[in-house]
């Protein structure tokens, strides 16, 4: 699968020199262009997710063209036909070249609203920084206009539509959004016409995953998801390593790791999670994202969790390059490099590799449907079930031993080999799962 973004392009590409060029070339409305207020202001109040306003202004057409990313990158017109018709045109030439489908970029800000409406303030209570920083005055608006449309929906079935002639094709869609990703989540992967599965940030965030939250999680998911798909995501390229973000020992990154597995939806797991990889710290002056570099010191960007892979620990770049690779190598991360835990049974990598050879052994782990989640004191217990086959999952989400009730049964083990403790245990150690399957 490859990544794809829909919603803008590079500011160098041909079709956005075409554009700036003037008001009536034939690309003259393949981005989003409006006129200043009378004052000379941008025609409205929307905000970057980097930082300022997401109007820059442009002296070939004297007009504002719209970013909600960087600068550099123009956002296209989706209320223009011909740009939704050339941009399905690249995700065909894609897949006629053989690719298995798609990680669909911002897939929440493809439209935007054409009267080009004010965002209203979002009240500080209610301000949530898993998506930008604290520091970041995006936190200050609620994105009703910006980003969200619901002519997205019709965009999104096209789409889908294309993918379903190519056999297999999937995507998965990224939902950024701190208010309603749970709830585009499911608004996006219903229906079986629109993208395969989307990931939100419920579990990419700060807050910890505590057995009150996972049960908070789900018991949302619940309440918005039906026949959508979730994809599960503890760590990626645009958050601190979980790791480090959520200060995790051993156990409990083990723990996390076979909880995933057990969840109902599709788990991504992001490169160097496998190896218990922590969060770089990577020097001002060897920072790459723009992100970063505008909010120093007080937000350092995403480029510590962007450092290279690990593969070797005999040499500075950890057999990632030959060449000077984008960012530095952290040094703390070659003692946890692929050929120092390949030999060593007990290695975090290996649990990876035998949690997920769990899952693809059971069926009722990959396809089933899940129960609330309900708490324990620190235990998340849940059930999934299909065909037959129910499969109890209990999640000791703390640091101190706690005891567990499983449900009336006769409970066979499973996960023996993932430190799970046997149906009859009674109790959890500190961040031990219990897992058990019976015939129904």
């Amino acid at each position: 699968m490859i990544d794809q973004v829909l919603s803008h392009s590079s500011d160098q590409h041909p079709w956005f020199t075409e554009s700036r060029a003037s008001r009536d070339n034939d690309k003259a409305d393949w981005y989003v262009w409006a006129d200043p207020k009378e004052d000379g202001t941008p025609p409205n109040n929307w905000l970057s997710i980097f930082g300022g306003s997401a109007w820059q202004w442009d002296a070939r057409r004297e007009q504002y063209y719209l970013h909600n990313f960087l600068v550099s990158q123009p956002d296209l017109n989706f209320h223009c036909p011909q740009v939704q018709d050339a941009l399905l045109d690249t995700v065909r030439f894609w897949l006629d070249r053989g690719v298995d489908g798609f990680r669909l970029d911002t897939i929440n800000f493809y439209v935007h609203d054409k009267d080009l409406r004010d965002n209203p303030a979002l009240p500080e209570e209610m301000r949530d920084d898993s998506i930008a920083p604290r520091v970041n005055p995006y936190n200050h608006q609620m994105h009703l206009y910006s980003k969200n449309r619901p002519e997205n929906l019709a965009f999104l079935r096209r789409f889908r539509a294309l993918l379903d002639d190519y056999p297999a094709a999937a995507a998965v869609g990224e939902v950024g959004d701190a208010q309603k990703g749970l709830e585009i989540m499911a608004e996006y992967t219903s229906g079986g016409d629109k993208v395969h599965m989307c990931y939100s940030f419920e579990f990419l965030s700060k807050q910890a995953p505590t057995a009150a939250r996972v049960a908070e999680v789900w018991d949302r998911v619940g309440s918005v998801i039906d026949d959508g798909w979730a994809c599960w995501a503890f760590s990626n390229h645009d958050v601190v390593r979980h790791a480090t973000r959520w200060d995790l020992c051993d156990a409990a990154q083990r723990c996390l790791t076979t909880l995933m597995m057990t969840m109902r939806g599709t788990a991504c797991i992001y490169q160097g999670e496998e190896l218990g990889l922590t969060e770089a710290d990577v020097a001002f002056e060897d920072l790459q994202d723009p992100y970063g570099i505008e909010f120093w010191p007080e937000f350092k960007g995403r480029d510590g969790c962007r450092t290279p892979m690990v593969w070797q620990n005999s040499n500075r770049d950890a057999g990632f390059s030959e060449g000077k690779p984008w960012l530095p190598v952290a040094s703390e991360h070659l003692g946890r490099a692929v050929e120092a835990q390949e030999d060593d049974e007990q290695a975090i990598l290996h649990h990876y590799r035998r949690a997920i050879a769990m899952r693809r052994a059971e069926p009722t782990l990959a396809k089933g449907e899940q129960s609330p989640v309900t708490r324990q004191g620190s235990v998340a217990l849940f059930t999934r079930t299909y065909d037959g086959v129910e499969i109890l999952c209990a999640f000791n989400l703390g640091d101190a031993e706690a005891p567990v009730s499983l449900p009336k049964g006769d409970w066979q083990g499973i996960g023996s080999d993932l430190g799970g403790a046997a149906p009859d245990a009674g109790g959890l150690a500190p961040w031990q799962c219990l897992l058990a399957r019976r015939v129904i």
